[in-house]
């Protein structure tokens, strides 16, 4: 049971920090919709069956089994991953550049993660670190990489409520 209320807690907890920096945003739809298929069966049964408190049950569930069906299922619905925009061409697998208002979701998911899982260690680089610590590991687009990379490097130097501002202003 105790597993059931902290994953509960936790992606509630996440969604809600995600609707309050996308509000911030001026991106209200995806605030609103931002993950809810964490909300389906096959992701909840994952997240009460895996969940530890201090970082994604599907990362857990990947070490143990080598996948996660609930990670196939949620970022084939959730377009704010890089991983939503991969498809396969003429010369193999390729990245495809996401929408702006994608990677700007993206950046609000990323900010929210960081603070839910660091509670007080959060820092205004917290989201920049963890980004740049898997970068060498993932398939993005180029464009969609430096726009990601330079949203994260802006929060870094200039804080939350700036690099909110700075979103708002820019096209969607």
């Amino acid at each position: 049971m105790q597993k059931i209320k902290g994953h509960l807690s936790t992606i509630n907890a996440h969604k809600i920090k995600v609707m309050e920096l996308c509000f911030k945003c001026g991106l209200y739809k995806q605030g609103l919709l931002h993950d809810l298929s964490k909300y389906t069966p096959i992701e909840l049964k994952t997240g009460f069956q895996y969940y530890q408190g201090y970082r994604s049950p599907i990362n857990a569930q990947k070490e143990i089994e080598s996948y996660s069906m609930s990670w196939l299922h949620h970022k084939g619905r959730n377009p704010h991953h890089w991983e939503y925009w991969i498809d396969n061409g003429e010369h193999g697998v390729k990245a495809v550049k996401m929408p702006n208002r994608y990677v700007y979701e993206m950046f609000c998911d990323r900010v929210a993660a960081s603070m839910v899982y660091e509670k007080e260690k959060y820092t205004d680089s917290s989201a920049l670190t963890y980004y740049m610590n898997g970068r060498d590991h993932i398939l993005i687009h180029p464009e969609t990489d430096c726009q990601i990379l330079y949203l994260l490097c802006y929060l870094s130097e200039n804080g939350l409520e700036k690099t909110c501002q700075y979103i708002r202003s820019l096209p969607k």
